[in-house]
């Protein structure tokens, strides 16, 4: 009987082994098709054109160096595998910030650019001649894609579909006005000019609040970090000065519940202080 109990018991671990493995395997291919696909992407709006399956074999590689090296000086093959995790995911998200920077970067190169546009349109040029001077004088990003935009334009798109072209590109609440703006004008026809300073002034006073926010709230974002860092240079220190002791948190199935409970709880105090410093204006 309990022979027949066992072989049950084996038969169920491995058949919920299978299914473990084959959902591991399922979301692995998802997140690998994820990597490429927004890689690319972003890449694209950086116009850098790399190929997104090189880059994912560099993250693949990356990953596994990490768990070999964390596993030779720490002997502990779950936090190997979960810095090699961390070092796998790590790429996505780091281009994801760099995109928000460029993004950011455009929102306040916006107001000079409509500044610029205003004059040129007072002193009787085009919008387009306008435009094209932006691009031979203004600094990355905008000039990329102001240039891009009148690139689309001499392939055959409209004045309008470039304009919603370059909103997509740089979603953004600055983008859709002078989007919008430029649209309106186009159509309808009216004093641009005035409109175009109306909106760089009013640019100009949101980023000015936005930067008065980001000064008031540094602390609180500081805090998240200390709070996030604290344990882990804790547990490192311990581990140099009392190595025997903290092997029980590295190599024992009860280490292991106390850092995973360590992880969620530290994860979830930065997130409640990000949501508390993150205002939206």
């Amino acid at each position: 009987m309990i022979w027949l109990v066992l072989a049950l018991l084996s038969v169920a671990a491995a058949i919920l082994f299978w299914f473990a493995l084959q959902g591991l395997l399922a979301a692995f291919r998802k997140y690998e098709h994820d990597f490429k696909h927004l890689t690319q992407k972003n890449m694209s709006d950086f116009f850098l054109f790399f190929d997104p399956v090189q880059l994912w074999t560099v993250a693949l590689l990356m990953g596994a160096f990490t768990v070999v090296l964390i596993w030779f000086l720490f002997n502990s093959l779950p936090v190997a595998v979960a810095t090699g995790l961390v070092v796998l995911l790590a790429p996505r998200h780091v281009l994801s910030l760099l995109r928000q920077r460029r993004l950011n970067l455009f929102d306040r190169q916006l107001p000079d650019m409509l500044l610029s546009l205003s004059g040129a349109l007072q002193a009787g040029t085009g919008v387009q001649n306008a435009l094209k001077l932006l691009v031979e004088e203004a600094p990355a990003p905008l000039s990329q894609e102001i240039g891009l935009m009148q690139r689309e334009q001499r392939l055959g798109l409209s004045f309008e579909q470039a304009l919603d072209n370059l909103a997509q590109r740089m979603p953004s609440e600055a983008t859709s006005l002078v989007v919008s703006v430029l649209k309106i004008a186009t159509q309808s026809g009216g004093n641009l000019s005035e409109a175009l300073d109306r909106i760089s002034l009013t640019l100009r006073s949101r980023i000015q609040i936005q930067g008065r926010i980001k000064a008031l709230t540094s602390q609180g974002k500081m805090q998240a970090w200390v709070m996030s860092c604290l344990p882990v240079g804790l547990m490192l220190v311990l581990n140099l000065i009392d190595p025997a002791s903290m092997r029980f948190l590295w190599e024992t199935p009860m280490g292991w519940a106390v850092l995973a409970i360590i992880v969620v709880l530290e994860v979830a105090g930065a997130w409640m202080i990000r949501k508390i410093v993150s205002i939206d204006i």
